[in-house]
């Protein structure tokens, strides 16, 4: 294993000599996927709890889809399908767009974390104590400010353990990159495999940058956590 390690570290960590790779490029995967999707899913989520149902069907349609079926499948139909239907052969941003195997993968890993996120973030604007909204409404707080200032900042406390989750079930999902001859962490270790023929070496490595990853992942978010719900540890206190 140690010698795997000197002969393809530079390779694993980030790059190849050539392009980016292992867990740089898985990174940039998981840091551009959750950021997109985590900005969309805010105005997903307010729609999803419109009641105007012309905007609420749509949304939950699509949340449902992309819940509702594997990431793996859905990537295989953005990079595999999606590029020999004619429409996307004959325009040339979109040729060019679905040719490129890591424009697929961001795209597909963006449409699946934006569901899951979606429905965090509406359960938890449903779930943001009415008797707020009725104070901050009576204080005069238009729509745009009691959701900027009240609603939008206390269902992301309230998301916040069931968002760090999806986060670090995306990065896991990015091993799925490879499948489109994306040069990530999984690609390498696919390689280095092919290469060596010690598979428990090879993927072994994998595995434990993964958990460290995850690790710092995890500490990342605990740490946010003790930050933005350190109301409710006090108000546990006063209540004991």
């Amino acid at each position: 294993m140690i010698e795997i390690l000197q002969e393809y570290w530079q390779a694993l960590l980030w790059t190849d000599g050539y392009n980016i790779t292992g867990v740089a490029i898985t990174l940039w995967i998981l840091i551009l996927c959750v950021t997109i999707g985590g900005a969309l899913s805010l105005l997903l989520a307010i729609g999803r709890n419109s009641q105007n149902r012309f905007i609420k069907f749509p949304i939950w349609l699509y949340t449902y889809v992309f819940r509702g079926t594997p990431l793996y499948v859905q990537l295989l139909i953005i990079y595999t399908g999606i590029y020999t239907l004619s429409v996307v052969k004959e325009n040339y941003i979109l040729d060019e767009f679905f040719r490129n195997g890591l424009n697929c993968t961001i795209l597909a890993f963006t449409l699946n974390t934006c569901a899951y996120t979606t429905e965090f973030f509406a359960g938890a604007i449903r779930n943001v104590p009415n008797g707020e909204i009725e104070a901050a409404t009576a204080l005069g707080f238009n729509r745009f400010q009691l959701y900027r200032h009240i609603i939008l900042p206390r269902a992301f406390r309230i998301a916040l353990p069931a968002y760090s989750n999806e986060v670090i079930f995306m990065l896991h999902s990015t091993a799925l990159a490879f499948t489109a001859t994306v040069p990530d962490l999984m690609k390498i270790a696919q390689d280095i495999y092919a290469e060596t023929y010690q598979p428990f070496h090879a993927f072994g490595i994998a595995a434990v940058i993964y958990l460290c990853v995850s690790f710092i992942l995890i500490w990342g978010f605990k740490k946010l956590e003790n930050y933005f719900l350190a109301y409710v540890r006090v108000a546990n206190v006063k209540n004991n």
